[in-house]
């Protein structure tokens, strides 16, 4: 079983044994969860669209292992022509969803983490390469969603993870054993961690000798004894727990989902030990994963912009504003900040090299540069579409008042009826057509799915000034000194 439908995704899960916190209880039945359920079809989108002839371009890929079609979530990249389609894909998938759809980190971590194997096991004569690759066929033959988790919760920023108060803050080695090792501590911000069926853990930042114990790469599965997730709220998110709701979620069917991954003295064999101490290895880690990464959200993101400026299009054209030139123009820049963004993670991807793994890597500066414009446009973006949609986008009545039969008006008029005549745009639309197109802007640009779109964009993959600091280190200023002294006569 190489592919897996959407159906079979969703009913996989209801298989595992994991357990998931929220509003301080533990859920039972978190699949069908209605906080919980937006984001899972978001993932069972990458399932579909990989069985869709049409799409089966980008959404597959021939594995590198097997020689088998796969979900290319789960492929080593093997050209630039694979790390365009990557681009692609996601940018398809942000279109159908207008959310996060939770595969990405998984498919960057298994790049990053195959090529720094590979080069750990040359220096060293470990066995972690191989490892890997066993795992990774697993994960392809079963079609299988895998967290990639880098981000530890940090503590106090000034101290190295050995010199934290509590040194659960950063994943750490407790105790080697011969058959494997076991680990504590937590992975905060984790990206469709609940919907997973394996995660796939690596360092978070560069260290020294005394912090080997936290250079550690490893696989589990989501529901692993000592595992458990507490998810994290998003702005707006009990409203997908009112009854009825359906237009005031503004995106009912699909949302985006983070958690707090706590590892209580989790053991891990040897099989799934991809790094265990070799900390001259965890900055390479933590760089390529961050550049893979950095090259995919000008995918994910651009999807979503399209998205953002046809919302904003018809909210205008619902308003009877569409012919304005303000309009047009305030779309155009829309239009240009977002293709700006396809544009850095199309360059950063046919400029990739191989690795001496094989695979190919993104350039990493022009990924950082990706990266860089995307703390900013999206911002500009959904300012933008806030501006052409109008006040009314968040000071509108709830749903349950349009659709009211309390009685208010002196001639026997009801909520819902006085809702509708005043909230009404132009004749030929519906109000709740033109209440369905706001609610959907309020939720991109301010609700539960401005998690993924706005501040996703600033600290997912790294907060602005880490890719200011790989700018940096890659941008060669060096080199362009000595261009410009040799154009300039100067002799050196």
């Amino acid at each position: 079983m190489s592919l897996m439908t959407g159906a079979e995704y969703i009913e996989s899960l209801r298989k595992l044994n994991t357990r998931v916190y929220m509003f301080g209880e533990k859920i039972e039945n978190w699949v069908d969860h209605p906080v919980i359920r937006p984001s899972i079809n978001c993932v069972a989108m990458t399932y579909e669209l990989a069985q869709d002839p049409e799409y089966a371009d980008l959404m597959t890929a021939k594995s590198s292992i097997t020689g088998k079609t796969i979900n290319r979530f789960t492929h080593l990249h093997q050209s630039t022509d694979d790390l365009i389609k990557k681009v692609k894909m996601q940018r398809l998938l942000g279109q159908k969803t207008a959310s996060c759809f939770q595969r990405c980190v998984g498919m960057d971590a298994f790049n990053a983490v195959y090529s720094t194997t590979y080069e750990i096991d040359e220096k060293y004569g470990t066995e972690y390469n191989g490892r890997f690759l066993k795992f990774l066929e697993m994960v392809q033959e079963e079609d299988l969603v895998v967290d990639g988790a880098m981000t530890d919760p940090k503590g106090d920023r000034a101290k190295a993870p050995h010199e934290q108060a509590d040194p659960d803050l950063y994943v750490h080695i407790v105790e080697r054993r011969g058959d494997g090792i076991v680990v504590c501590g937590a992975k905060a911000h984790q990206t469709g961690s609940i919907n997973s069926h394996w995660h796939i853990i690596m360092p978070t930042i560069a260290m020294r000798e005394a912090d080997a114990d936290y250079a550690v790469s490893f696989a589990c599965p989501s529901d692993a004894e000592g595992l458990f997730m507490i998810y994290g709220r998003q702005s707006c998110d009990t409203r997908k727990l009112e009854e009825g709701a359906d237009v005031d979620l503004g995106n009912k069917q699909f949302g985006g989902q983070e958690a707090l991954v706590v590892f209580d003295h989790v053991f891990i064999p040897n099989e799934y030990i991809f790094m265990a101490g070799e900390y001259d290895f965890a900055g390479m880690m933590v760089e390529r994963f961050a550049g893979y990464h950095r090259q995919s959200y000008g995918g994910c993101k651009v999807g979503v912009g399209d998205v953002v400026i046809g919302a904003a299009a018809v909210a205008a054209e619902y308003n009877g504003a569409e012919k304005a030139s303000a309009v047009k123009d305030k779309l155009i820049e829309m239009t240009h900040l977002n293709e700006t963004l396809y544009c850095c993670g199309i360059a950063c991807s046919s400029q990739g090299q191989q690795t001496k793994a094989g695979n190919y890597q993104i350039d990493l500066l022009l990924a950082n540069v990706c990266k860089q414009n995307v703390t900013r446009f999206p911002y500009e973006i959904v300012r933008l579409a806030e501006d052409i949609a109008g006040g009314l986008m968040v000071t509108m009545p709830s749903e349950k008042d349009f659709n009211s039969a309390t009685v208010a008006g002196r001639n026997g008029e009801t909520i819902g009826e006085i809702c509708n005549k005043y909230f009404a745009g132009r004749p030929e639309v519906s109000t709740e057509d033109r209440m369905r197109i706001l609610r959907f802007l309020e939720n991109i640009c301010l609700g539960a799915s401005a998690v993924g779109y706005r501040t996703e964009s600033l600290h997912g993959a790294g907060s602005p000034q880490a890719q200011r600091i790989m700018i940096g280190r890659q941008g060669n200023i060096q080199g362009k000194k000595e261009l410009a002294k040799r154009i300039a006569g100067i002799e050196k």
